[in-house]
């Protein structure tokens, strides 16, 4: 009987890092959509956390060659970056109208229009998992699953935003 093993063989050179960027017109304006993938396969659209863009969400994750050729051998991605999250955007203006997270869920429709898609895996962090679940709640029929990653069931008070910047510095000068 043949050995089993636990590793993976990935051939680091054969992995696209960079997407082709799409900006997409929506009725709350342009979003910068970054497509990775067979556009044949099914569809996962990322939405990361609040002032975060796509790369500095998801870098983790795409960066460990494993879990993003699994990915890539499976899905298309459609890395989704919120009006003014995306790279290299401008400061917004204190005139400019704020966006509310239901409109956010609604621009996640039009992306999805924009590029034909019917049903797609959803995975959002944070204010994004709390946007992918009002999408879910609003458009279930354009959702397959969500993998919501410390999602919020409400607005956080400050006192659990300070909890978690605390903790997130901890872990980031003192490691797991």
């Amino acid at each position: 009987m043949a050995e089993s093993s636990d590793s993976v063989s990935v051939d680091l050179d054969s992995i696209p890092l960079s997407g082709k960027e799409h900006i997409v017109k929506t009725n709350s304006g342009n979003v910068s959509v970054v497509v990775l993938g067979d556009h044949e396969k099914p569809a996962l659209i990322t939405y990361p956390d609040l002032a975060l863009n796509y790369m500095s969400c998801f870098q983790g994750l795409f960066l460990c060659p494993e879990a993003f050729c699994l990915l890539l051998r499976n899905f298309c991605i459609y890395h989704i970056s919120p009006l003014g999250h995306e790279l290299g955007a401008a400061e917004a203006s204190p005139d400019e109208p704020s966006i509310i997270a239901d409109d956010l869920a609604d621009q996640i429709v039009e992306i999805l229009n924009y590029f034909g898609l019917g049903s797609v895996m959803c995975l959002g962090v944070t204010a994004g998992a709390y946007v992918l679940t009002l999408f879910a709640l609003k458009y279930s029929a354009r959702v397959m699953g969500l993998i919501l990653v410390s999602p919020l069931c409400k607005a956080p008070s400050w006192k659990e935003w300070l909890c978690n910047k605390l903790m997130s510095n901890l872990l980031y000068i003192c490691g797991m």
